[in-house]
């Protein structure tokens, strides 16, 4: 019976001490992870501020074969909110604040556990990428909080790995996603042709995109400060491209509405007369334009058409990369003119 009661009284001690050690930890957690993913911001933030991409990069779908997603009716910008249930409870988070680009601010709350602060940063930097930081905060832990902490092993223990391997699912997806790519032979049609303003100017085939975009600003600038209406998207004239000695010959061009008559000796006025085409949109990135003018002349040869060499060869750019930042929307229309009339 004594050894009871010492047994019960070091029990008693034990226990005491053991919430004692419980009630004296930190009354607030913080975890964060950073991650250098090489895409512009408004790229990752749009994957980010979307709660139904969150699925393909969560480590917690990844690691546990419990846990269930379920989105409310708005997924997207402030108030946009996620749920889910695994063997920890049931969760919630919603955003509450957004800086486009730039940042996002996020309650969650799992069980009856405290609400915990969500925010994240998107800091672009010269190189293109973006610096990615995920940071949770929460305070007022409860007792029973920081005792599931303790027998998990430590919050931050848990979350760590896990917020580590999201934004590396998070990295490889976007990136993957920004080199996406389609081509499509649109067929046999009619440009109808129109006035334009131009630059031309020759280079080497492996300097032709830095070439362009140092001549275009200067035909926009031009544009814009002699009040020219642009009726369209600018294009390139291609006059002559051999491959054989790395030597490009093309003009920058903008549509206008009328004849303009310039009074700069560097930029010129143009008409295109209508002409009988092929047309092909390659939609995505412009490292793929090659890969597109290959078969769409493969095209011409397959269905029994010729080029005609002496004819317009254009590459219209629909979508504006300063606009779109990510290069899988990027829209480019081809045209080139045909001999003989289909």
């Amino acid at each position: 019976m004594k050894s009871f009661k010492y047994f019960f009284f070091l029990l008693l001690i034990l226990t005491i001490g053991c919430c004692i050690y419980i009630a004296v930890q930190p009354n607030s957690f913080e975890v964060s992870q950073t991650r250098l993913i090489k895409a512009p911001n408004e790229i990752v933030y749009n994957n980010v501020i979307d709660f139904k991409n969150w699925e393909a990069w969560s480590a917690w779908t990844e690691t546990n074969p419990d846990f269930k997603i379920s989105l409310s009716e708005q997924t997207k910008g402030i108030n946009g909110a996620i749920f889910w249930e695994d063997n920890n409870g049931v969760g919630t988070m919603k955003t509450l604040e957004i800086d486009p680009f730039n940042s996002i601010k996020q309650e969650m709350q799992i069980t009856d556990f405290p609400n915990s602060n969500v925010s994240w940063e998107f800091s672009p930097n010269s190189e293109g990428s973006t610096e990615v930081t995920w940071n949770i905060l929460s305070s007022d832990l409860s007792f029973s909080f920081k005792l599931s902490s303790i027998l998990k092993g430590g919050l931050e223990k848990q979350l760590n790995p896990l917020m580590e391997r999201s934004l590396e699912k998070l990295d490889s997806i976007v990136v993957t996603g920004m080199t996406k790519y389609s081509i499509k032979i649109n067929g046999f049609t009619e440009h109808s042709g129109g006035y334009y303003i131009y630059n031309t100017t020759s280079c080497k085939i492996d300097n032709l995109k830095n070439k362009i975009d140092e001549v275009f600003p200067v035909i926009k600038n031009f544009a814009s400060k002699n009040n020219i209406t642009v009726s369209g998207f600018p294009f390139i004239y291609y006059h002559t491209y051999d491959v054989e000695n790395n030597a490009v010959i093309f003009s920058c061009c903008l549509p206008t509405n009328s004849k303009v008559i310039t009074t700069q000796n560097d930029i010129l006025t143009g008409q295109l007369e209508p002409f009988k085409t092929l047309k092909t949109t390659l939609t995505g990135n412009y490292t793929n334009l090659t890969e597109a003018w290959d078969l769409s002349m493969k095209y011409i040869t397959d269905s029994g058409n010729e080029v005609n060499e002496n004819g317009p060869m254009l590459e219209t750019y629909v979508t504006d990369p300063l606009i779109i930042a990510n290069p899988a929307h990027w829209k480019t229309e081809i045209y080139i003119a045909l001999k003989n009339q289909f």
